[in-house]
C-alpha cells in the first residue's frame, strides 16, 4: 500500500505515524507546504497557493490513498476525485471557533471518506462520522528512567523538588504566569523550564522532574501529556486538549482548573512522592500503526 500524506507543518507525534506504517510496510511520501511556520510567522495565501501543484506532481495512479492531516489540508486531498481521503483533525482546527479554520475542518471532514479524530474530547465538535485513534507514544523513548541518572545527566541538583513546565516561558498561550503563580504558593519547590531541547532528551527532563505542570490556555493536545504518562511522571494540567482523556483515570495526575486548585493538585502530588500509574493507559507505535492501516483499508473498501 502507498499512502500520499499532507501536512502544513510536520510534528513529532507525525514523523511517529510515519515511522510505524512505514514499519509496517506501508510506503509514505509527505508532502509539506512550502514556506515557513512558526511561534512568530504563518504561512501566506501564496504558500498554499503553491501547496496545490505540488500535490497534483505526485502521479496518483501510484496511490491507494491520501491521507490529510489539519483541516486546511482537507480540500488539497478531495481536490483530486481519483483516490480515497482519510482526514485526520489535530485540535485546534476544529475547537478554535474565533477563526474560520473549523468550518473549513468540518465542510472537509463531511467529504473526506474517513475521518479520525485524535480524541473523544474533539467529538463535541464534529456531526460527521469518525473514529477515534489516540495519538501513539513512542514507549521505548519514553519510558520510566531512575531520576538520580536522569538529574545527573542534566546537572539537576539531587535534593531539589522539582517541577517541569515542559515548553518555552515565552509562549503566551502555555501561560507560564500562571505556573509561576502556582508554583510560588508551594515551598521549597524549584519551576523549570523546556526549551529548546533536543527530543531524544525529552524523557530525560520528565524523569528528572518530580511532576509536570501545565498550564495553558488552549492545546490540540498536548503530546507532552502523553510522553509524561508514558513515563510514569505525575502530570497536573488545565482542562485543554485531551488532557481529560489521558489522565482521568490515572493515579496522582491531576485535571484542574484555577491557580488555588492546581497549586493543591501540586501540593498533594509532591506530597505523595509516587509515580503515576500513566504508562499502562498510553497507545503505543505499533497499536497506532495498525489501527491507521485499518482506516486506510475501509477507506479504499468503500471506494
Amino acid at each position: 500500500m502507498r499512502v500520499l500524506q499532507l501536512v502544513n507543518t510536520p510534528r513529532s507525534f507525525f514523523d511517529k505515524q510515519v515511522e510505524a506504517l512505514e514499519r509496517r510496510g506501508i510506503e509514505c511520501t509527505t508532502v509539506t507546504v512550502p514556506g515557513t511556520h512558526d511561534a512568530d510567522r504563518s504561512r501566506s495565501a501564496t504558500d498554499y497557493l503553491r501547496y496545490y501543484p505540488d500535490v497534483l506532481d505526485h502521479s496518483l495512479d501510484g496511490y491507494d490513498v491520501v491521507h490529510a492531516h489539519y483541516g486546511l489540508m482537507g480540500p488539497f486531498a478531495i481536490a483530486q476525485p481519483e483516490r480515497p481521503v482519510v482526514l485526520t483533525l489535530w485540535g485546534s482546527d476544529l475547537m478554535d471557533e474565533e477563526s474560520f479554520v473549523p468550518r473549513l475542518s468540518r465542510l472537509s471532514a463531511r467529504l473526506s471518506d474517513e475521518v479520525i479524530l485524535p480524541s473523544t474530547t474533539m467529538s463535541a465538535y464534529l456531526d460527521t462520522p469518525h473514529q477515534i485513534l489516540p495519538w501513539g507514544v513512542d514507549t521505548e523513548q519514553f519510558r520510566p528512567i531512575d531520576q538520580e541518572r536522569a538529574r545527573e545527566r542534566l546537572g539537576w541538583p539531587q535534593d531539589e523538588t522539582t517541577v517541569l513546565f515542559p515548553y518555552p516561558p515565552e509562549r503566551d498561550v502555555k501561560n507560564h504566569p500562571l505556573a509561576e503563580r502556582v508554583v510560588s504558593r508551594l515551598d521549597g519547590v524549584t519551576l523549570r523550564t523546556m526549551s529548546g531541547v533536543p527530543y531524544e532528551e525529552v524523557p530525560y527532563y520528565m524523569n528528572a522532574s518530580d511532576a509536570m505542570l501545565v498550564t495553558s490556555k488552549r492545546e490540540s493536545g498536548p503530546m507532552v501529556v502523553k510522553e509524561a504518562a508514558a513515563c510514569n511522571v505525575p502530570v497536573i494540567s488545565t482542562d485543554v486538549g485531551f488532557v481529560a482523556d489521558v489522565l482521568d483515570e490515572v493515579e496522582h495526575s491531576y485535571v484542574r482548573d484555577g491557580e488555588a486548585e492546581l497549586a493543591d493538585a501540586l501540593s498533594d502530588v509532591l506530597a505523595a512522592g509516587e509515580p503515576s500509574s500513566g504508562r499502562s493507559s498510553i497507545v503505543g507505535l505499533d497499536r497506532m500503526g495498525e489501527d491507521l492501516e485499518s482506516v486506510y483499508r475501509a477507506a479504499i473498501d468503500g471506494r
